[in-house]
């Protein structure tokens, strides 16, 4: 066994996996600034801005693409914000967005917001152009895969690139999604359509608004990521148990004897008491577990900063008796890896 051996157990995918599916979502500290999807963002908005827009659409994490019923905010998918979440979403759904479907959803959904925060709907013109905006939503409609009246930018299954022909706010939010896109040529692909209309409508009545400033700073927001509290698992509706035996790196159900939940205004954490017995637990753990001191260190290291992560805690004078608890996970946890080569039982 090596040090290494350690960190390749306790860091795998199995591992990995089952301690994000046993979180809750809200939990997971998932945020826009600094994440993976933060760059495509910044695209659109750097597109509305050459377009001559003052409006940018606020975003935020949640269950899925969309924007509130006439709320100028795009909602953007919580995975998207993690490079694992977004492994677990492909191996649950078979797919997963990329940077190319970001963009055009993004796009899309910019129209919604860009409809609602200027309430165009509203305009006689735009009902006589896409038609009523109050006609009932349907989520299953019958595209006509060879009409020319609508854009074709979004594909969504079983549908095709139809989507435009869903709802006239769906009409709005393709046609205008196909003129913000960049070296589209609209004016060139669509020449003899009759969606050429509407492109040009849109085209006219951005002119006219993209200079207006829309006050939408106290949108109220539909599922933020921040209420999600139920289990990453459960969200996907599968047994996360059923991962338990692959993930041998697992220590977080262990962790939560030794820290159960406790409440008060002045606890201590976990991970801090890791650190500031890491001398003497390493020397006991290599004592009775006859571990190296690198590996020791491992196991130890891994204690730490899932205790971290599960935001574990412990009230002002207990540290004694945790002090002895931890003692006793950390050598029971290298006597297990000794004798089975895993950290689970």
């Amino acid at each position: 066994m090596s040090a290494k051996t350690i960190h390749s157990l306790v860091q795998s995918w199995e591992t990995v996996r089952f301690e994000l599916l046993n979180r809750r979502i809200s939990d997971l500290n998932l945020r826009i600034p600094g994440s993976p999807v933060e760059p495509f963002v910044q695209r659109l908005y750097r597109e509305m801005e050459a377009k001559g827009f003052r409006f940018k659409p606020g975003v935020y994490l949640t269950d899925s693409w969309g924007c509130p019923d006439k709320r100028p905010v795009i909602g953007i998918p919580f995975y998207l914000a993690d490079e694992r979440l977004s492994r677990i979403e492909e191996e649950q759904t078979g797919e997963i967005e990329d940077g190319k479907r970001i963009m055009a959803l993004l796009r899309h959904e910019a129209g919604h917001a860009v409809n609602y925060a200027y309430q165009l709907w509203r305009r006689p013109s735009w009902e006589e152009i896409f038609g009523r905006f109050s006609r009932p939503y349907r989520d299953c409609f019958r595209p006509d895969y060879l009409s020319r009246k609508y854009v074709r930018h979004i594909s969504v299954s079983p549908y095709g690139r139809t989507y435009a022909q869903k709802h006239p706010d769906e009409d709005f939010a393709e046609t205008f999604a196909v003129w913000l896109t960049p070296r589209s040529a609209w004016r060139v692909r669509y020449r003899n359509w009759p969606a050429m209309r509407k492109l040009l409508y849109v085209n006219s009545l951005m002119k006219e608004i993209r200079r207006r400033s829309s006050d939408n700073s106290r949108v109220r927001l539909l599922r933020p990521v921040e209420s999600m509290t139920v289990l990453l698992a459960d969200h996907y509706g599968k047994e996360a148990e059923r991962y338990r035996r692959a993930a041998q790196g697992y220590v977080d159900d262990r962790l939560r004897e030794v820290f159960p939940p406790v409440r008060g205004l002045l606890l201590r954490p976990a991970a801090g008491l890791f650190r500031k017995l890491q001398a003497r637990l390493l020397k006991r753990v290599v004592l009775w577990s006859e571990l190296s001191e690198p590996e020791a260190a491992a196991i130890l290291h891994k204690l730490e900063i899932r205790s971290d992560a599960l935001k574990l805690s412990y009230r002002p004078g207990q540290e004694g008796e945790r002090s002895m608890d931890i003692i006793s996970l950390a050598v029971a946890l290298a006597l297990d890896y000794a004798y089975t080569g895993r950290l689970t039982g």
